[in-house]
């Protein structure tokens, strides 16, 4: 989750970075425009206008790419956040189905969470105030209600199940 919000301001940092060189560029080609229109009212047309025409146009072209690029940025975080959403809410709600499904206590249930999360022994024990060797009697219970023999393998479980199996077909094929 951290990650996350980690990404999510490195994205906006970039947006208002990149919105802040739009509005230099802006700035700049008023400036250039404003002394092109000048130049024409005082010397009429010349080789000096037609370079300060040509930044113009490179400016504002680059005021239409950054402008785009940042809200080109601002969708993608927004859909990336929608989908992790989903995932989360999909990955959540396979773990509650898991869990019922394989009769788990509230306590085993809170055990495979952590080791869900990829949390070791001494870690969970520490988390919940317990000691070591009962967390090991209860991740031994949740293999074994979960049909797997370690905490890899609890956690490909449920990787294995949200996987797209198109995608899985696909490096199926190419193994």
């Amino acid at each position: 989750m951290d990650r996350m919000k980690d990404r999510r301001s490195a994205l906006n940092r970039t947006a208002v970075i990149l919105g802040m060189v739009v509005m230099l560029q802006l700035f700049a080609a008023i400036f250039f425009l404003s002394d092109a229109a000048g130049d024409v009212a005082e010397d009429g047309l010349g080789p000096h206008l037609a370079a300060e025409a040509s930044a113009v146009l490179a400016l504002f072209s680059g005021i239409l790419f950054g402008a785009w690029h940042v809200r080109t940025l601002v969708l993608r975080a927004r859909t990336d956040e929608t989908q992790v959403a989903a995932a989360r809410g999909v990955l959540g709600e396979l773990m509650r189905l898991r869990f019922a499904e394989w009769r788990l206590t509230p306590a085993e249930a809170d055990v495979a969470l952590f080791a869900l999360k990829g949390c070791d022994i001494a870690d969970i024990a520490t988390f919940r105030g317990s000691a070591e060797g009962t967390v090991r009697a209860q991740l031994a219970k949740i293999y074994g209600k979960a049909g797997v023999h370690n905490q890899s393998s609890l956690i490909a479980l449920f990787l294995d199940e949200l996987i797209d199996p198109a995608l899985h077909a696909l490096t199926a094929n190419k193994g």
